[in-house]
C-alpha cells in the first residue's frame, strides 16, 4: 500500500479512549485549543459546530462524564469530522447507535468532502451512502463494484438473502435517490426546527423565576452578590432565547422555501 502525499487520515475512535470525563464537550471538540475549529477548511464557533450534533448550547459547558452513550457516540463524531482530513477509516461505525445519530452519520458521510472508507456488516447503511463497494472474493482477490449493497448483489447476479434488514437495503437506493432529487433541509437544522419551541418556552420560564427574585426591592441591599448573579444569569438566558428565536425562525422559513421547491 502506497500513501499519497498530502494524504490526512482520521479514523472514529471506537474504544472512545479520546474522551476525557472532566473535559467540557467544547474542549473535547477543540482539544482545548479555544472556541474556534476548522471544518472542511472554514473556520466554525465551537458552540455553532456542536448543534449540528444535535447538542445545546448549555451541553457544550457541561463535561463528558455526564452523557449518554448515544451522547458520546455524537461527539465522537463531531470530534472526528473536526479533525483536518481528506481520508476517513470508519470500522463498524454504526454499532450501538440510536437511530437519531445513525440518521446523523448518514448525512456528515455524505456532505463529507474527502473519501471515506468503511467497514460495515450494514447493509442497509452501505445502500444509504456507499458508492462503491470492494468485496473480499477470498484467496487475497477483492472486486470493487459501483454503488451500494444492492447494486453489488445485482451485478454479481445474486438475490439478496431474505432478512427484514435486506428488505430495507433493497430499498434504499431508491430512497437515496429520492433524498438527492428532492431538496430538504438538514438533520440537525429538522431537530432544531422541532426541539427550539420548546427549549423557547424553557428559557422563559426560568427568566419568568428569575425576575421574580429581582423583584424583591431588598434584596440588592441585603445581597449585592446574589443580586449580580441573578442578573448575569437573567442576561444570559435572554441572550440565548433571543438566538434560538432567531433561529427558529430563519429554519421555519427555510422549511418553508423548500416545500415551495417540492
Amino acid at each position: 500500500m502506497k500513501l499519497g502525499q498530502g494524504l490526512l487520515m482520521a479514523k472514529l475512535d471506537q474504544n472512545r479512549s479520546k474522551l476525557h470525563p472532566e473535559q467540557t464537550l467544547a474542549a473535547a471538540v477543540t482539544d482545548g485549543s479555544g472556541d474556534t475549529v476548522m471544518v472542511a477548511g472554514k473556520p466554525r464557533h465551537v458552540m455553532n459546530y456542536l448543534q449540528d450534533f444535535l447538542f445545546t448550547p448549555q451541553q457544550a459547558r457541561t463535561p463528558v462524564k455526564v452523557l449518554s452513550g448515544g451522547e458520546r457516540a455524537r461527539l465522537l463524531l463531531a470530534k472526528l469530522f473536526a479533525t483536518p482530513s481528506n481520508f476517513l477509516v470508519l470500522d463498524e461505525p454504526t454499532n450501538d447507535l440510536d437511530l437519531e445519530t445513525l440518521d446523523l452519520l448518514e448525512e456528515v458521510i455524505a456532505d463529507y468532502p474527502g473519501t471515506a472508507l468503511l467497514v460495515s456488516h450494514d447493509r442497509d447503511f452501505l445502500d444509504r451512502v456507499a458508492t462503491g463497494i470492494v468485496l473480499a472474493e477470498g484467496d487475497g482477490r477483492f472486486t470493487e463494484y459501483a454503488g451500494g449493497y444492492a447494486d453489488m448483489l445485482a451485478q454479481r447476479g445474486e438475490a439478496a438473502p431474505v432478512g427484514p434488514d435486506v428488505r430495507k437495503a433493497a430499498k434504499a437506493p431508491q430512497e437515496k435517490r429520492a433524498r438527492v432529487s428532492a431538496p430538504k433541509m438538514n438533520f440537525a437544522d429538522a431537530h432544531a426546527l422541532k426541539t427550539l419551541p420548546g427549549q423557547i418556552a424553557a428559557a422563559e420560564l426560568q427568566m419568568a423565576e428569575l425576575e421574580r427574585q429581582l423583584s424583591d426591592p431588598g434584596l440588592y441591599a441585603r445581597d449585592p452578590a446574589r443580586f449580580a448573579k441573578l442578573s448575569a444569569e437573567l442576561a444570559d438566558i435572554r441572550a440565548r432565547k433571543d438566538g434560538d428565536e432567531e433561529r427558529w425562525l430563519a429554519l421555519e422559513m427555510e422549511r418553508e422555501a423548500l416545500e415551495r421547491q417540492d
